[in-house]
């Protein structure tokens, strides 16, 4: 398959102009009813007619494996006219989103790395960079929303947490710039998230309209140099952060702000490439202003692509409508067009020729899916996973008296506690963190934010040695309060009946050093910024011993 040529972006009339605008979410599964999100991921009728009848410019996915969504792109861009950007949250390599590439830790993780060497953490950024690119490239994304730069320096934050690289932000320059530098070796377009920054908040912006009090003064200290590096490295894109800043803006919201957008991004910071927003159905926009009218103030505060509008079609119409009204002029269409053209001619410039760039070009009868995963998740980056593992989890790591099997009571518990037990791609029936304790005589019991703590009170419950595994980290949408919260009645209850026999912490660090203090000095724990197998084999490893059979 061959993607079609741009055409000349000037012929085009302003309806198909201000569809190149709008960015639309579709689920990575190939049929619908494997959907897993309907309120947001269109059925396959409705998608297909937003790309062939009204030539939205690009979709956002998620779910599926990763051959799976090669082919998924495949019919995606068969159905378009103009070659579609097609984006995804990758910030934790492919294998964060689609099941069979390379799943690196958190990005914060290589800040760990850093209060170590520097060099160490930039190398390892770089060559992440690069992993995550060239599989996006090999299965036919084109555009990385990723990294992420904001400084996290409020350790309260539940979206940003840690898939920031850092709380400074000398450490997230450095490593988001060694971040951009490996991807750019491949057509595969960056993007810095989210500005002017999403560090210092407490509150979740898919769920409420964050507010920061801080002063120009001080975003230009802290905030800032994160992005202004990336522009420097040359990324292509900037994300916008759905949250109000009075000191810049007392009305809108940075998303839909002029002052933010156009004269400190644009003018002040000197930024050319593409301004995306943020999902514009996440709660701090969607709650307070209209659908239609949200995507035009976008498009006014200076945003060039619309990501995941609530009302595509709606959204096209209304932006049109502001046009033929004055509200916007063609020329102000006419400037983001140039820069998607701009941005499309790249990632599509190894299409120009005869020679296939993916492997899903090349899909005939006679080819079966696993002959798509030749550049996935290959030895050298997952060997680079597993360094970047054992190196952060060094600073954290007490010294550790392993535990003895052979002292070992029968009747021992392996106790996970996750965020959702019904959305857990963590854990299954052969997953580390199952697998190892249940050979060496642990009976598994797993619980959720769902389950209810009160059997806790109950009396006749049986003592056990309790080994605890804890799954903790930000959940944008939805917190990791909840969880928390869970997870310390947990840890509180099998300290004082003495059932605790260690604990593994899988995730944040903020959450260990709040239980920390609980924990008795003779009680081993380990922990891991990561969250997968890898990580889940090295924690245990490290609790039981080499001899354990991983």
């Amino acid at each position: 398959m061959m993607l079609p040529s741009l055409p000349d972006r000037h012929t085009l009339p302003l309806p198909a102009q201000v569809a190149q605008m709008i960015v639309v979410r579709a689920s990575g599964y190939l049929f619908d009813q494997q959907i897993r999100y309907p309120q947001w991921e269109a059925p396959a009728k409705t998608l297909q007619t937003w790309i062939q009848e009204w030539g939205v410019g690009g979709v956002i996915l998620l779910g599926g494996s990763a051959p799976e969504l090669a082919l998924r792109i495949q019919q995606l861009q068969e159905w378009a006219t103009i070659p579609l950007l097609t984006a995804a949250d990758v910030e934790e390599g492919i294998g964060q989103r689609f099941a069979g590439a390379t799943w690196f830790p958190p990005p914060m993780a290589l800040a760990a790395i850093a209060q170590g060497s520097l060099t160490a953490a930039r190398s390892y950024a770089e060559q992440m960079g690069a992993i995550t690119a060239q599989e996006a490239q090999a299965i036919g994304l084109n555009w990385m929303l990723a990294p992420v730069t904001d400084v996290n320096n409020n350790p309260r934050n539940p979206v940003i947490n840690i898939r920031a690289f850092g709380e400074t932000p000398t450490v997230v320059t450095d490593l988001i710039t060694a971040f951009i530098q490996g991807a750019q070796a491949h057509p595969v377009l960056t993007t810095a998230k989210h500005f002017p920054g999403h560090g210092d908040t407490a509150v979740d912006s898919h769920l409420q309209l964050p507010i920061l009090p801080h002063s120009l003064e001080r975003l230009r200290q802290v905030e800032f140099p994160p992005f202004q590096a990336a522009i420097a490295a040359g990324v292509d894109a900037v994300m916008t952060a759905h949250l109000q800043i009075p000191a810049l803006d007392p009305t809108y919201p940075a998303t839909l702000s002029h002052q933010i957008l156009t004269n400190e991004l644009r003018q002040n910071l000197g930024f050319n490439g593409l301004i995306v927003t943020d999902a514009l159905i996440m709660g701090a926009i969607a709650d307070h202003f209209g659908a239609n009218e949200a995507a035009v103030l976008a498009v006014e505060a200076g945003a060039d692509i619309l990501l995941m509008p609530a009302d595509p079609v709606g959204a096209i119409q209304a932006i049109c409508q502001a046009v033929d009204t004055g509200r916007l002029t063609p020329e102000r269409i006419q400037a983001s067009v140039e820069r998607i053209w701009r941005v499309k001619q790249k990632v599509c410039a190894a299409h120009s020729d005869s020679q296939f760039s993916h492997a899903w070009e090349q899909l005939s009868p006679t080819v079966q899916p696993q002959e798509l995963v030749t550049d996935l998740a290959q030895p050298g980056a997952i060997a680079l996973v597993d360094r970047i593992l054992e190196d952060s989890s060094k600073v954290h790591q007490p010294i550790l008296s392993r535990l003895n099997q052979a002292d070992q009571r029968s009747d021992r518990r392996n106790l996970i506690l996750v965020d959702n037990l019904l959305n857990c791609k963590e854990l299954g029936h052969y997953t580390p963190a199952v697998k190892i304790p249940e050979a060496l005589g642990y009976s598994l019991q797993l619980v959720d934010r769902h389950t209810p703590c009160h059997s806790l009170e109950s009396s006749h419950l049986p003592w056990q040695p309790t080994l605890l595994q804890l799954f903790i980290r930000g959940n944008p949408f939805r917190s990791s309060a909840g969880l928390t919260q869970t997870a310390q009645e947990w840890l509180t209850f099998l300290i004082q009946s003495e059932q605790l026999q260690a604990l593994i912490l899988y995730g944040s660090p903020y959450t260990l050093t709040q239980f920390l203090p609980l924990l008795p000095p003779d009680v081993p724990y380990v922990f891991t910024y990561g969250q997968m197998d890898q990580a889940q084999a090295i924690a245990l490893k490290a609790l039981f011993g080499s001899e354990i059979s991983t």
